[in-house]
């Protein structure tokens, strides 16, 4: 059967915002190839979340629902993923390269021995029916070109944030097909007992809107107050709390912070965006008191439009910035949040 096949990932019964992502580069590519789209649901809740799927654009769902499949385990998830791929030999098999879909997709590909372009944030349909793909390299600092011939099954993975997905239509609906799992429960040798998820409400993989902070916010004008052990410190932390976060709040967005801000104790290392901490592609990225170090070029490089506030004229981060403004961020931002929340009504 010729279709393309987009894994949805899902987490305690339900999708993550990202699979709607890979479904939505799926279209574009099933529609350039002239074939179906079809959603791969695995685990609990799979046939209300392939009800979305169809509102997502796909025509079809292969849904398990199978206790073995309850939460995610590599050698289930692979076994079946393999299975399928073999019995219905799809053009490709997309997913978000999120941790498990890269080592889901990766280990498929190597059970079907099918070529696999990882991590791309485009990609192209080819008259023969080959792919090629752009993916960043060398912590984004150069755009690689790949290509897989046409021929047999390609596996995608996508990077995050790099495709938009479908505009949903309610009224969008799909053919589900009910498929059995590849193994039973005493053929999987790893065991979950449970999950402890981390405390933090920090999103930034998902975020649209990031605003930043880097070593400059311990240029806080405020007093520290009597007995501080660290007036620096007390200061950024202040400034994190008080000065950046109405603006992303006015924004709809999140905080994140430099890696020298991390170390310094400004802010938990939850926030922070860099090549050793999350990578984003927001649609905007606003970086307040940040150099722009390669390292953290390389978790926020790919940002639709990035704007820099920095009182050094000089600073790294102008060079990639569309915006830039040399001051005070502890003057700036003040002034672009209530001008914001006087156009926003807020």
């Amino acid at each position: 059967m010729s279709e393309v096949l987009v894994w949805i990932e899902t987490f305690h019964g339900a999708a993550l915002p990202t699979s709607w992502e890979a479904l939505g580069a799926g279209k574009a590519l099933a529609d350039k190839l002239g074939v179906p789209l079809t959603a791969l649901v695995l685990g609990e809740n799979a046939s209300t979340v392939a009800k979305v799927a169809g509102e997502q654009g796909a025509a079809s769902a292969l849904i398990c629902d199978d206790a073995t499949l309850k939460v995610y385990r590599l050698e289930a998830y692979a076994a079946l993923l393999t299975k399928v791929v073999q019995e219905r030999k799809p053009r490709a098999v997309l997913a978000v390269a999120t941790t498990r879909g890269r080592e889901l997709l990766a280990a498929s590909a190597a059970d079907t021995d099918s070529g696999m372009l990882a991590d791309i944030s485009s990609f192209e349909a080819q008259s023969d029916g080959g792919i090629t793909a752009v993916r960043p390299v060398y912590a984004g600092k150069i755009l690689s070109d790949a290509a897989v011939n046409a021929g047999g099954t390609q596996f995608l993975t996508l990077r995050g944030r790099a495709f938009r997905p479908n505009a949903a239509n309610a009224a969008g609906s799909l053919a589900i097909t009910q498929i059995a799992p590849a193994l039973s429960e005493d053929q999987i040798g790893t065991k979950i007992e449970s999950f402890q998820e981390a405390a933090s409400t920090v999103n930034l993989g998902d975020a649209a809107i990031i605003v930043s902070g880097g070593r400059g916010m311990d240029k806080n004008p405020k007093e520290a107050p009597a007995g501080s052990a660290n007036a620096a410190v007390w200061k950024a932390q202040d400034g994190f709390a008080n000065t950046l976060q109405p603006l992303a709040d006015v924004l709809g967005g999140a905080v994140g912070a430099s890696r020298a801000a991390v170390d310094a104790g400004y802010i938990p290392y939850a926030h922070q965006v860099g090549q050793t901490g999350k990578t984003v592609s927001p649609d905007l990225y606003i970086a307040c008191g940040i150099s722009g170090a390669i390292q953290h070029q390389a978790g926020m490089r790919t940002s639709k439009v990035i704007v820099a506030i920095n009182s050094d004229k000089d600073a790294p981060i102008f060079k990639m910035a569309r915006y830039g403004l040399v001051g005070d961020l502890y003057k700036i931002v003040p002034a672009v949040t209530a001008e914001l929340k006087k156009r926003l009504g807020k």
